[in-house]
């Protein structure tokens, strides 16, 4: 049984329909298909009336929703309670987009380590949906992501909003810790010129991240829709961790949209070059988020150096 289940179950009954559920979700419909059956495969009972349409639940299906309901409440009310009965952590959790923790974390590690009175930082990385979604369950101090500077604390691009919706909480508060910029790149050739730029039959070689991630739907919105009808794109790769695109850049593979803190040596020696209009760059903010109710002195002691060091004070999302 896993807790992921349990929540695409009642996503289901609360959507009326495939589609919809694992689009709030956040994965694709056949692999929510396949979460849905293996949670029936757990129970040993059908839960959904597949021969029915619109989704209709089986009499076992009814009686489970509640109890799921029930389920998950528990679980989270049982991890709470551990935490209550156990010693105070003299460490802080930071849940980080894989991006951040590589080019931003390591240079805000000198700032943090004055801070926390040597508690040990414990930094996990993931893509931002899951992280949010760990961060919101209260199994970590904090979350460190990107958003969209045009909209501060908040995603506008596309279903990237419900992740940052989930967030606009009264007991969820922010800062900006820094800022940075998704830039279009490639590597430079042997005369210094762009590898992989707008190539004379009106093409680009494009190693993008996938149309589901953060990056994917921000890129999509504000610099793909953005480009001429008639400009060719040949993506010859995706994934959704910039530094696995920066690895392909580097090999000469195409060009890619990656933030500007980690590629900021390659530009600097002329190894990569950034590419000019019609290919744009788009505005970041760094955010960290915390939970207000947090039960670590630690983190709360944190939290208040920062605020004084941010001088924003509370600053709360929404």
């Amino acid at each position: 049984m896993e807790l992921k289940w349990l929540k695409d179950f009642v996503a289901l009954v609360e959507h009326g329909s495939f589609s919809k559920a694992a689009e709030s979700r956040f994965v694709t419909q056949p692999a929510f298909s396949r979460r849905i059956r293996s949670l029936e495969n757990w129970l040993g009972v059908s839960l959904v009336d597949r021969n029915q349409y619109p989704t209709t639940l089986t009499p076992a299906g009814e009686a489970f929703a509640e109890q799921a309901r029930q389920l998950i409440s528990q679980i989270y009310s049982v991890q709470h309670q551990m935490r209550d009965i156990s010693e105070a952590r003299d460490e802080i959790k930071i849940l980080s987009q894989h991006a951040l923790a590589v080019s931003f974390f390591p240079s805000w590690m000198q700032t943090l380590e004055s801070l926390t009175n040597g508690a040990l930082i414990s930094v996990e990385t993931g893509n931002l949906h899951d992280s949010v979604e760990t961060f919101l369950s209260g199994n970590g101090d904090f979350l460190l992501c990107y958003s969209s500077s045009s909209n501060s604390g908040g995603d506008p691009v596309g279903r990237g909003g419900d992740i940052f919706s989930q967030l606009q909480r009264q007991d969820v508060e922010s800062l900006q810790v820094g800022v940075d910029e998704l830039v279009p790149v490639s590597l430079a050739d042997s005369n210094g010129k762009p590898l992989h730029g707008i190539q004379s039959d009106n093409s680009l070689k494009l190693l993008n991240h996938p149309a589901q991630s953060f990056f994917g739907r921000l890129l999509q919105q504000r610099c793909l829709s953005a480009l001429p009808e008639d400009l060719r794109l040949n993506v010859a790769c995706e994934n959704a961790l910039s530094e696995a695109l920066k690895a392909l850049v580097l090999q000469g593979y195409g060009m890619a949209w990656l933030p500007k803190s980690l590629v900021s040596r390659e530009l600097e020696t002329g190894q990569f070059i950034r590419l000019d209009a019609p290919l744009c760059s788009v505005d970041l903010n760094i955010c960290l988020y915390r939970l207000r109710q947090s039960q670590c002195n630690t983190a709360n002691q944190f939290w208040r150096y920062l605020q004084e060091l941010y001088n924003q004070g509370d600053s709360r999302v929404g």
